[in-house]
């Protein structure tokens, strides 16, 4: 199973043994947007752009080809929370990986020219997200809902700050921030797991600790607001929500349980059943529980037709009331269980899914749950579990929502 070894500068190390050819690397790094401020906001999404325009050792295209030149892929992404840059490629490839992760992250020059370049790059992103209703509207109703705190922050961050951000400003920013001691090197594939550990040593052992700056002690609150805000769209956009269970609460399995009833990908959720199938009000209803360190969101997104707002909005209430006020039946309990266990085992099948899910958990836990482990605890809930959990979260007094028309 899952094999864990900490060097001594605190870098974490994960492998999840796998008979493919194909190996699935990544480093995961503690820093994301809610640890910037003021001109800083949008940095750590920048910072994951820039580390690829080139280190002491590399130039832009050289970083690009190390990976890609053998029929590998490389990519990052950003998060409020974190920092993932990851690599697909074949097994006796991996330690190009490893090397071009601890270059990038640690001698990356941040050349003036690229930076510029980037920029462009970047504004471009946000122009995009701009023309996307369906994706924004997640953006305002974070900066709404955390109005105040820097969870509020646009993982993007604005076009003014984009248009300022310089190397040195980089460099001041992963100081103290991207440190050993953040960060965890997660691997599915093929390898030996003491050779991966060499690897590691050689490429990022050599790195000493240095004290975090990062202070995530002051707990957001969530606001409630009922907003709608003019966008022109063909189409209405519809996103309530409330707060839910933060990554460590003991509450978290049910809520995940209760996300998938109500809104998951399947097809038989009920949001999709009582409000597409059966009235067709909508293309794509679907929730979302998204877990932080401190607090959680939870969300339910429509895409409808404008006429169809307030009916919707009735609809999603009688779904929400419908699983806090009316215990699960002993078959849908059971169908539900099976229904997100068999759905975990399927996204785990993925090398590259299963990388990133191995590489946050043991950033967040120090561990990581086997599927027989996850499915336990799900299998372990009753029915006023999930009522009870529902109860606490569902009061229609503690929903916010945030409405696009035109």
């Amino acid at each position: 199973m899952y094999r864990y070894h900490t060097l001594d500068n605190g870098v974490k190390v994960i492998l999840s043994p796998s008979d493919s050819k194909v190996t699935y690397s990544g480093v995961y790094i503690n820093v994301g947007a809610r640890d910037e401020q003021g001109l800083d906001e949008g940095i750590a999404h920048f910072i994951e752009h820039s580390i690829f325009k080139g280190t002491t050792h590399r130039k832009a295209y050289h970083i690009l080809n190390r990976i890609d030149g053998v029929g590998g892929e490389l990519n990052a992404f950003t998060t409020k929370e974190e920092t993932c840059i990851y690599a697909s490629s074949l097994s006796q490839h991996l330690e190009r990986c490893i090397e071009l992760f601890s270059d990038i992250l640690f001698y990356s020059t941040f050349p003036d020219k690229e930076i510029e370049k980037e920029q462009d790059v970047v504004l471009e992103e946000i122009n995009s997200y701009s023309d996307s209703p369906s994706e924004l509207i997640y953006d305002q109703y974070e900066e709404l809902a955390f109005a105040g705190h820097s969870l509020s922050h646009n993982i993007l961050g604005s076009k003014r700050n984009v248009r300022h951000f310089t190397p040195q400003q980089i460099r001041r920013f992963m100081a103290g921030r991207y440190v050993p001691q953040r960060m965890v090197v997660s691997v599915v594939g093929n390898i030996n797991f003491d050779d991966l550990v060499k690897m590691c040593e050689k490429h990022f052992g050599h790195h000493e600790q240095q004290a975090s700056v990062i202070d995530r002690s002051t707990h957001p609150q969530f606001q409630i607001f009922d907003k709608q805000v003019n966008r022109h769209t063909h189409q209405a956009h519809l996103l309530t929500g409330c707060e839910a269970p933060n990554i460590y609460s003991n509450q978290r399995a049910a809520f995940s349980l209760i996300n998938n009833i109500l809104g998951g990908p399947a097809m038989n959720s009920w949001l999709n059943v009582s409000i597409r199938e059966r009235y067709g009000f909508c293309y794509t209803i679907e929730s979302q529980y998204v877990p932080f360190s401190d607090t959680g969101l939870f969300y339910i997104y429509a895409g409808i037709d404008h006429e169809s707002v307030d009916k919707t909005r009735m609809l999603v209430a009688e779904q929400l009331r419908r699983i806090a006020e009316t215990p699960l039946t002993p078959t849908q309990l059971r169908q539900a269980k099976l229904q997100m266990i068999g759905q975990m085992a399927i996204t785990n099948d993925t090398g590259l899914n299963e990388m990133q899910s191995i590489g946050k958990a043991y950033l967040n836990y120090d561990k990581v749950d086997s599927l027989e482990e996850m499915a336990t605890d799900i299998n372990s809930l009753s029915a006023s579990d999930i009522q009870n959990v529902a109860q606490q979260y569902f009061s229609p007094a503690l929903f916010s929502t945030l409405t696009y028309t035109h």
